[in-house]
């Protein structure tokens, strides 16, 4: 698997986890603690949504950075010296205007 493959896959699978295990857990409570089943799963999503986006922000600092190291990679992988100086121009008289 290429290095950029392993970057994305690992960086999604984590994110899933960081959402779906709170989810699982938080979903469980709320139905033993007597919530409907919708009552249950809103809270959880809403819940497991804001652990997930806290725990990525705070422990995928290194895996984000890869993947979008790779995307940069991905969109620059067939640019020559010309092209970049191309853009530098065309990117100068777009933002003067």
């Amino acid at each position: 698997m290429s290095e950029q493959r392993k970057a994305w896959t690992t960086y999604i699978v984590l994110r899933l986890l960081f959402f779906a295990v709170p989810f699982a857990g938080l979903y469980a409570l709320g139905l033993a603690l007597g919530l409907t089943m919708t009552a249950s799963g809103i809270v959880a999503a809403v819940l497991a949504m804001l652990i997930g986006v806290s725990l990525s922000i705070l422990l995928l600092s290194k895996p984000r950075e890869e993947a979008s190291e790779s995307i940069y990679a991905w969109r620059n992988r067939e640019r020559t010296a010309d092209d970049v100086a191309e853009d530098a121009v065309l990117d100068g008289e777009s933002g003067s205007n």
